[in-house]
């Protein structure tokens, strides 16, 4: 990807956040209880961390079932650039971790493979946590059709590699050589997710998923609590990845802004007050979303330092 116009795409989106949130603050006293908030990073961005482990480690597996042995700490820093750019519809910037792998031997076509195959178990790990307590049944009924038609494609895809193939061959013919090129990396990506299609696989990879995501939802309960918002258990513990599936599905950069008017409206249910619904959203956004992006980009200027000495 065009790292200079991620950038800009990056800046726009935090412009637009930002000013976002200044005008919800005008006009409804959002952040009275910020310090609250504030208080509250330092563990949540804590337990975030905790999180990028345990689905780093999923990657670890993979790729050494792929026959890459990486040094651990390059390969939790390599992945971590992903992060970099994690705020792109369906989250594809995250292939800038491409570079950095491929440093290490690992060819980009493996590295999208993991990818795909990342994001499909991360989305039935969420949709399992999402069940908890499902009290919008038409928002379920929305990120459910979402995971189901993203996971029919993946495997279609996956199991008819000729397809992207042929797409590859008709581009090339139309002399757009780079986007051929693109294309037919992204099959051999999408085939080789296969080799990872067995119980082992698919077990070590899920319940990775599901424990990783498991300490998010954690966090965010965790934040209820900080606030002063009292709400059953299963359900502290289902809105963040329901709100996740929903930003997801709305194809936007990193889901803002959907994910947050979801979180709003779910807490809503359970009659808490817009702006402190509104100050629990943004603060479990700032402590995942923003804060993975700041991680990304330390783990790039690390590896970029390293390279250069």
């Amino acid at each position: 990807m065009r790292v200079k116009r991620a950038l800009l795409g990056l800046l726009l989106i935090t412009v637009l956040y930002v000013g976002t949130l200044v005008w919800v603050d005008s006009r409804n006293q959002v952040f009275s209880q910020l310090p609250d908030v504030l208080q509250a990073l330092p563990a949540l961005a804590a337990l975030s961390m905790l999180s990028y482990v345990l689905r780093y480690l999923r990657w670890h597996w993979l790729l050494r079932r792929a026959g890459h042995a990486l040094p651990w700490a390059k390969g939790f820093l390599a992945y971590l650039t992903g992060f970099a750019f994690t705020a792109t519809p369906g989250k594809v910037g995250e292939l800038v971790r491409i570079r950095y792998f491929l440093r290490a031997g690992v060819a980009p076509a493996t590295v999208i493979a993991a990818f795909v195959y990342e994001r499909a178990f991360d989305l039935i790990a969420v949709l399992l946590l999402a069940t908890l307590a499902v009290q919008q049944t038409d928002v379920f009924a929305y990120v459910l059709a979402f995971v189901v038609i993203f996971l029919g494609i993946v495997v279609a895809v996956a199991c008819n590699p000729k397809w992207l193939g042929k797409v590859s061959a008709h581009l090339r013919l139309r002399r757009f050589s780079r986007l051929s090129r693109i294309t037919r990396t992204l099959g051999q990506g999408f085939s080789g997710a296969r080799r990872w299609l067995n119980p082992i696989d698919m077990l070590v990879s899920l319940g990775f998923g599901i424990l990783a995501w498991t300490v998010v939802s954690i966090a965010f309960g965790w934040l209820l609590q900080e606030v002063g918002i009292s709400i059953p258990g299963l359900a502290a513990l289902a809105i963040y990845p329901l709100a996740m599936l929903a930003g997801a599905a709305s194809m936007l950069p990193g889901g803002v802004g959907s994910t947050e008017i979801t979180i709003i409206a779910l807490l809503a249910v359970y009659a808490v007050p817009f702006n402190l619904a509104t100050l629990v959203a943004v603060g479990i956004r700032f402590a995942t979303i923003w804060f993975s992006v700041v991680c990304g980009f330390i783990s790039v200027a690390i590896l970029e330092f390293w390279r250069q000495r």
